[in-house]
């Protein structure tokens, strides 16, 4: 393995770590985050046309830039760093991989394109709260518990009934990434009823009839999330009906997005560190910067030992998604920890609205909830391995050897 980055990759994140130093500061972010989008129409579409960041992992022929998935990691961890509220996740990273995927050449042909420049938004909504047991990063998501059962709960599906292959979905999925915003939802719903429950993935456009999108009031406003209402709202599968294993393509999907996801906390964890370390360079007591305090010193290498810690688990999890879930726990629990610490080292302006310290810590907190938890994640990642014993569908048998 080498583990050198090429000359394109240091240029993507360089090119994009000054763009974003001049568009996306402090202040942008929290003007974007007010806007109906949840984000910077104008900051996005430039990254799009300029640098083609929601095409980077996608293939050549659809338009995109036919990379892998340690550009789009790059690119993450230095959007994670200005902490930059765009659609980026749940366009790139979530919905794109599950078209290319199960998507049939028509469906590709017609959605990819958009996506790689950045005319079309799309995002995943899955029943409930349910998004990390969906991608497989905390459970087993071929268990039914997920997606609401075969009976009731969840979203159902039905076929429309007008011999024209569309189909009705019924339910509510919440805390939808970018729900509010999107031009295009990747539902999972039910069908077949009881006897044959089966999970499908389903394209809702955002006017279709019966869908209805509410922005919730989230703790991290950079991370918008709304529920989708869906009344027998019109739907196209995505996809054939054909025995497609559907479960496996999220559980892929949610191993690469963790990696990316990684990624991202580690630019949160060291964005938060750097901007920490530069305080305590400034701040002065007893007629010293506290910087110069050995305790101080002692508490920022800590942190600097974890965001490079951090920062190894997501880069190799780039190189191999398989290892995506644990090094996106370890990033999760860095990110975390440097954004308590950062508010505690800025002293009584840390605690404050006016100060940027609290984004981190709500960002660090609001990925825990929607994609963890830490413990949850290791967890899964073990039993996965067998360090606890045997593993069934329904998880991991303790006390059983392998």
């Amino acid at each position: 393995m080498d583990a050198a980055f090429t000359a394109e990759q240091d240029e993507i994140r360089r090119t994009l770590r000054d763009l974003l130093t001049k568009h996306a500061g402090p202040g942008e972010v929290r003007a974007a985050v007010r806007t109906a989008e949840g984000h910077d129409p104008a900051l996005w579409h430039r990254l799009a046309r300029e640098l083609g960041l929601p095409g980077l992992a996608v293939a050549e022929e659809y338009g995109g830039a036919g990379c892998t998935a340690t550009e789009l990691a790059l690119a993450c961890e230095e959007t994670g760093r200005a902490l930059l509220p765009s659609p980026l996740l749940a366009t790139a990273v979530l919905a794109a991989p599950l078209i290319t995927a199960l998507g049939t050449p028509e469906q590709r042909a017609e959605l990819l394109p958009r996506i790689a420049e950045g005319t079309l938004t799309a995002t995943l909504a899955v029943p409930g709260e349910s998004m990390a047991a969906a991608l497989g990063l905390t459970a087993d998501n071929r268990a039914a518990a997920w997606a609401g059962g075969g009976r009731a709960g969840g979203i159902q599906a039905r076929p429309d009934g007008d011999g024209g292959g569309g189909w009705r979905l019924y339910g509510e999925a919440d805390r939808v990434l970018d729900g509010h915003s999107a031009g295009l939802l990747l539902v999972a719903a039910h069908t077949g009823g009881y006897p044959r429950s089966r999970t499908l993935l389903f394209l809702v456009s955002a006017g279709a009839e019966g869908l209805a999108r509410t922005r919730l009031t989230s703790m991290d406003e950079t991370r918008p999330l709304a529920r989708i209402e869906l009344r027998d709202a019109a739907a196209r599968l995505l996809g054939a009906d054909d025995g497609t294993d559907v479960c496996g393509a999220l559980a892929d999907t949610g191993s690469r997005a963790a990696a990316v996801l990684a990624a991202e906390a580690v630019g949160a964890a060291a964005g938060a560190l750097e901007r920490t370390v530069a305080y305590v360079k400034e701040r002065e007591q007893f007629g010293r910067a506290i910087g110069s305090f050995q305790a101080v010193k002692h508490r920022l290498a800590d942190l600097y030992v974890r965001v490079e810690a951090a920062r190894s688990a997501a880069y190799y999890a780039a190189w191999d998604p398989a290892a995506g879930p644990l090094a996106l726990a370890q990033a999760l629990e860095a990110a975390r920890i440097v954004a308590g610490e950062a508010v505690q080292l800025h002293g009584g302006i840390g605690f404050t609205w006016e100060h940027e310290a609290h984004l981190y810590v709500k960002r660090a907190a609001a990925d825990e909830l929607l994609f963890g938890p830490v413990h949850r994640l290791r967890d899964h990642a073990a039993g996965r391995a067998g360090l606890f014993g045997a593993v069934t569908a329904d998880g991991p048998v303790r006390g059983v050897a392998v």
